[in-house]
């Protein structure tokens, strides 16, 4: 078997979420929580406008669910603790050998890095949970890691970040060759570009560790869309400009250097809890559209939709204010993972 994770521009079967539950990322406040549930809404019934959506969801919140979600959008009630699905669900992987096979990646979840206050036992089972409700074969691996710490291209490249899979608390005993040939036998990977860090606030308490996925993706092959804080004031002004530096020098699976396309962060410097990481990188693409993170600046957010649909010919961005759930610690990237289309 030779699994490859294809790009996320390619055809959907459809998207997978959780629904959020009490815990540490929902915060306490009650009126912050009704602001989570409604934005995490909005970006499931934005998805559905597009593609077929499928929710796991607490038998707890079954009720507000089926209240605040698309009547479109299908409810699989089961355990949920942790939600953010992208890093806690299966990564979804094709076998060109075999037309019509699936996989589902089943990575080791340990919250992030097993930090003191995130939960993830029942998290930790969805993987397998949703290979079987998609009828895909489990591709089990021994490596911590999550989707949110990977990007690929299709075709061999796999964008990573030193500060996660190379992270002791998740892999103690890892060096990048043994990433390397994981990520080969997983997702097909046969160039892994190592990332040197993340974003400045993705390392306070409830961030990732550096996941590249609200820092650069690849739109097409040989090309990058990359976060670029243009503001000197904020932390991330030298680290967007370092990472240009690098990703200029490095080439993809097929030996090109890669073609850089700045994506500019909104105005907003500072939230409650100090420096943001708003970031537009941290988008959906789905079957004919783009799911664009809003930060309530019109002017930014129209900039993020004409470069995104300048990236994705043929698409059409929707944006939805992700403002409360950067709070939680993630994007609309993060809450969300696709499905191939397979012909069985």
């Amino acid at each position: 078997m030779a699994w490859r994770m294809p790009h996320e521009g390619d055809p959907h079967e459809r998207t997978w979420m959780a629904f959020p539950n009490e815990g540490p990322t929902l915060g306490d406040d009650p009126a912050e929580q009704e602001r989570f549930y409604a934005a995490w809404s909005a970006v499931a019934n934005g998805v559905a406008g597009f593609e077929p959506v499928t929710m796991l969801v607490d038998p707890s919140k079954a009720d507000r669910a089926r209240r605040m979600l698309d009547s479109a959008i299908d409810i699989v009630e089961t355990p949920v603790d942790e939600f953010w699905f992208r890093d806690h669900g299966p990564t979804f992987v094709v076998d060109d050998d075999r037309p019509g096979a699936l996989g589902a990646v089943d990575w080791v979840f340990n919250g992030w890095g097993a930090p003191a206050w995130a939960t993830w036992e029942q998290a930790a089972q969805h993987a397998r949970f949703t290979a079987d409700l998609a009828d895909a074969e489990v591709v089990s691996s021994l490596l911590v890691n999550e989707g949110g710490g990977i990007h690929v291209d299709g075709e061999g490249t796999v964008l990573v970040t030193e500060t996660v899979q190379l992270d002791p608390r998740r892999n103690r005993f890892a060096d990048r060759a043994r990433v390397e040939a994981e990520l080969h036998r997983t997702i097909g990977a046969t160039k892994v570009v190592w990332l040197p860090r993340g974003l400045t606030r993705d390392y306070d308490e409830f961030g990732t560790n550096g996941h590249v996925d609200i820092v650069a993706t690849i739109p097409t092959p040989g090309r990058i869309l990359l976060h670029a804080q243009q503001n000197p004031e904020h932390p991330d002004f030298e680290v967007s400009r370092d990472l240009r530096a690098f990703l200029s020098a490095e080439t993809d699976a097929a030996g090109r250097t890669f073609e850089i396309i700045d994506l500019p962060a909104p105005e907003t410097l500072r939230d409650t809890e100090g420096f943001v990481d708003y970031s537009y990188v941290n988008h959906l693409v789905v079957n004919g559209g783009i799911i664009a993170c809003g930060f309530g600046e019109d002017r930014a957010d129209a900039r993020a939709r004409d470069i995104l649909e300048a990236a994705y010919p043929g698409r059409r961005a929707v944006t939805v204010d992700a403002r409360q759930i950067f709070a939680g610690g993630g994007g609309i990237h993060c809450i969300t993972q696709q499905q191939p289309a397979v012909i069985r």
